[in-house]
């Protein structure tokens, strides 16, 4: 338990790694397997060159892993070639970097103050979460924390740190204007190099700030953090930044700095906004659904197919803690609730269950958005585009690492003839005269003296249509990591895969009574007439029904990013007038 606690240690995990290297064991050392000087003739010796021989033979058993310092293999060399100098002290002091890479360390302890002479010191993907600076070599040079347990820089600028080139704070929680404070050349004069990519640094302007007076900063990375995907990001940034060479792995020309020049500058900028395009292009492989029709069946009702899209985005319209509310949901745009993680595509109201499955996670509100209806055709052109604005960075990130879903919705109508004024008028005629008696037999035969007339007028019977009933085809995962890393674009050909020609219909509302019992009789009639038939068609039906068809959508999701100064004020413009 005591070995298990220790192990969490910086200084315990290093001392690990230099027992692994067994200085005093064969064929390290100064044991009885060494060749003496003064008896070249030793029995069961080994010479020095064996030994080295041993240590780098890539099928030797006493190869060991060194990759954790370079420093590593020349000290087991020297373990062979002069063991008498391998104490303790020598031993510290040999190391001048290190990399103690996911082995569960938790605390930086003052043990690292022993290795004297360390200028790199690598921890990433650890368990450290916090740095305390008096634990730091003044030597080092290089610190490398990615992929920690960090939520805040207090311990690290607390006192002096040492004079690093290089600082890699990424894949941490960090973020707040607290922790910008602690990234200014009042604790970093020499830093020539800054990573903090895939934190959650927002605040742009801020940042800048304290980023510019860094006066030797050469190289940042802020790949991967909410600023990144606004869209005065990076032009934003080569202007705050004039001495800086490299961003997010790209060296900034003087073309693209001139490009921006002046952007920093600008009134009425916003800074801390994105710009979103989702373009929902054309469809193909949806089954023609007047092939499941039997051309048997009665003339009424009248049934028609239409086809749309929906998808759900982040909205900066939408307020901040507002609950889902299956009351007020529209076709073309509804609040609807989403959680991280959740991906259930079963039943067209699918933010009920995410409601209810999710209910502890993060979640993010975002507006539902559907497509224009289009009759069916082998190849259906929505051309739908909209842009989305969206001012929560954060959320903006995390809905984008979820991706979202394409749904093929199918809405089905059935339409009736209309009951006639005549008829209706008969029924009431009857009904009195059962109360009143033979003064309303004048108002029957009269009213049945009029029927000819009307149906000779009305040759085409006007249609009466029920509530529509809407089922979901289909659904497809749309990732869109690609934004968050630096892509500006993701474009894609959705494959669609098996859709449910057949399945159960979920009706939007609760039909009449009466519509029901029409359609139910419709359906006992039709099962009635394959029966008669053998069966043979619903057989085919069932076949058509399983058989996968190659279908797909073109969507296209981008990332809007200014290119260059003069393109920003041309979109600042408008809003300054207005």
């Amino acid at each position: 338990m005591l070995a298990g606690m220790s192990s969490t240690t910086l200084s315990a995990a290093i001392e690990k790694q230099i027992r692994r290297l067994c200085l005093n064991d064969f064929p390290c050392g100064n044991g009885s397997w060494r060749k003496p000087k003064d008896n070249e003739e030793a029995a069961e010796t080994e010479d020095t060159g064996a030994l080295l021989d041993l240590l780098s033979c890539p099928h030797s058993p006493w190869m060991y892993d060194e990759s954790w310092s370079p420093q590593a293999p020349a000290l087991r060399q020297l373990a062979v070639l002069a063991p008498e100098r391998l104490h303790a002290a020598f031993i510290y002091s040999y190391f001048t970097t290190l990399r103690i890479v996911d082995k569960g360390v938790s605390v930086i302890d003052s043990g690292l103050l022993k290795f004297s002479k360390l200028e790199e010191l690598v921890l990433s993907a650890n368990k450290i979460s916090e740095i305390p600076v008096e634990n730091l070599p003044s030597t080092l040079k290089i610190l490398e924390l990615r992929a920690n347990s960090l939520s805040a820089l207090n311990r690290l600028t607390s006192r002096p740190p040492p004079p690093l080139r290089y600082l890699s704070l990424g894949s941490n929680c960090l973020g707040s204007h607290e922790d910008i404070s602690n990234l200014t050349g009042r604790h970093w004069p020499q830093l020539v190099c800054l990573d903090l990519s895939d934190c959650e640094f927002q605040d742009q302007q801020v940042l800048m700030n304290a980023l510019s007076t860094l006066p030797h900063l050469r190289t940042l990375v802020l790949e991967g953090n909410p600023l990144t995907l606004a869209s005065c990001y990076p032009g934003f940034t080569v202007e705050s930044l004039p001495q800086l060479s490299y961003l997010d792995g790209s060296w900034i020309s003087p073309e693209e700095r001139q490009c921006f020049r002046g952007l920093a500058k600008m009134s009425d900028l916003i800074v801390d906004q994105a710009s979103v395009t989702v373009r929902v292009g054309r469809m193909r492989g949806i089954p023609d659904p007047m092939m499941r029709v039997d051309n048997s069946t009665p003339d009424f009702p009248v049934v028609t197919y239409r086809y749309s899209i929906t998808y759900e985005f982040l909205s900066h319209q939408t307020p901040v803690n507002l609950k889902f509310d299956s009351g007020t949901k529209s076709d073309a745009a509804a609040t609807a609730h989403v959680t991280e993680g959740c991906s259930s595509d079963a039943d067209l109201p699918s933010s009920k269950t995410c409601e209810k499955d999710t209910c502890r996670h993060d979640t993010a509100y975002v507006s539902r958005h559907s497509t224009s209806k289009l009759s069916w055709s082998e190849c259906m052109d929505f051309s739908d585009t909209q842009t989305h604005n969206i001012t929560d960075l954060r959320g903006l990130k995390r809905f984008l690492n979820q991706g979202f879903y394409l749904r093929i919705e199918e809405e089905k109508v059935l339409s009736w003839p209309a009951v006639s004024e005549d008829v209706t008028m008969s029924k009431t005629s009857q009904t009195v005269k059962e109360k009143k008696g033979r003064k309303e037999s004048a108002i029957k035969s009269s009213s049945t003296k009029d029927k000819p007339k009307d149906k000779k007028k009305k040759s085409v019977p006007e249609l009466v249509q029920d509530t529509p009933v809407r089922r979901l085809l289909g659904s497809v995962h749309v990732p869109l990591q690609s934004l968050i890393t630096g892509g500006e674009k993701v474009d894609v050909l959705c494959e669609l895969g098996s859709l449910h020609v057949e399945s159960a219909v979920a009706a939007t509302r609760t039909l009449d009574k009466d519509l029901r019992k029409k359609i139910k009789e419709d359906k006992k009639k039709e099962d009635k007439q394959s029966k008669c038939r053998g069966g043979k068609e619903d057989g085919r039906k069932k076949f058509q029904m399983d058989v996968l068809t190659e279908n797909s959508v073109e969507l296209r999701v981008e990332l809007q990013r200014w290119q260059s100064a003069s393109e920003a004020r041309q979109l600042l413009l408008p809003h300054q007038s207005s």
